[in-house]
């Protein structure tokens, strides 16, 4: 008897989510793929997600999207949605994605200004807002990534200027499995919103990728340490919530 071989691991978790995004820009409308927890609960992934228009945004992105003012920086801007709603709006818009596929996917769909690259790296430019939707800051991986952030947003965000982001308190939850994943966690000596996924997605299974959920209290005290001031704009009931950072003045 055999079985079927797991699916093998690829370097860059962003390979995946590319081809998931190009598949349904060419005609897939029903390209799914997978996220795996590091207990191995898998939660959907679909395509159509990162298509959306703006009648189908969260409350928080479209609170996001009224608040976004001057030069804007949409940072892990995926398959565009965000930058799109923002042009037909008249605001000028760079929109910044670290996977190839993501970008050409964004040229194909009509945003103008499409920029390949992390916002770990970003230089030469200064924006009035710094846009990070669909827990875009997740990307900073752990807590120490999130100083590492500060100190990049300090080059990239102009005087007088903001970052909206929307994240989540994993603790507020029903769901049994995340709690003990929350538990394990915080045994293992890592904050409670410090996650471990794979992306999976025809058959293949990325290399582990660190993405960051952080409550509004660690924050707001976070961002204290490094001369910012967080305001919560809008939350919602089941923990998730749309943040507006200044400069403290």
């Amino acid at each position: 008897m055999t079985t079927d071989a797991p699916p093998t691991p690829v370097a860059d978790p962003w390979t995946l989510l590319g081809r998931l995004l190009a598949d349904y820009q060419d005609g897939h409308g029903d390209a799914e793929g997978a996220v795996i927890w590091e207990d191995g609960a898998r939660s959907p992934l679909l395509a159509s997600v990162f298509f959306r228009g703006p009648e189908r945004f969260s409350r928080a992105e479209a609170a996001a999207v009224e608040l976004c003012r001057g030069r804007v920086l949409d940072a892990g801007a995926g398959a565009g949605c965000h930058a799109l709603a923002l042009q037909e709006r008249g605001i000028a818009v760079h929109a910044l994605d670290l996977c190839p596929q993501a970008v050409e996917v964004m040229r194909r769909r009509g945003v103008r200004d499409v920029r390949l690259g992390d916002v770990f790296a970003a230089a030469g430019n200064v924006y009035d807002t710094v846009l990070m939707l669909m827990n875009g800051l997740g990307l900073v991986g752990d807590l120490a990534g999130l100083g590492r952030f500060f100190g990049v947003v300090d080059r990239l965000v102009a005087p007088g200027g903001q970052i909206l982001f929307d994240s989540a308190d994993l603790r507020v939850t029903d769901d049994v499995a995340e709690l003990r994943r929350l538990v394990r966690r915080v045994q293992e000596g890592r904050y409670r919103g410090e996650t471990r996924q794979r992306i999976e997605y025809r058959g293949e299974r990325s290399a582990p990728l660190a993405w960051l959920y952080v409550d509004g209290r660690t924050l707001r005290h976070r961002a204290r340490e490094h001369g910012w001031t967080s305001q919560i704009v809008y939350e919602d009931d089941d923990g998730t919530y749309l943040a507006r950072l200044v400069r403290t003045t």
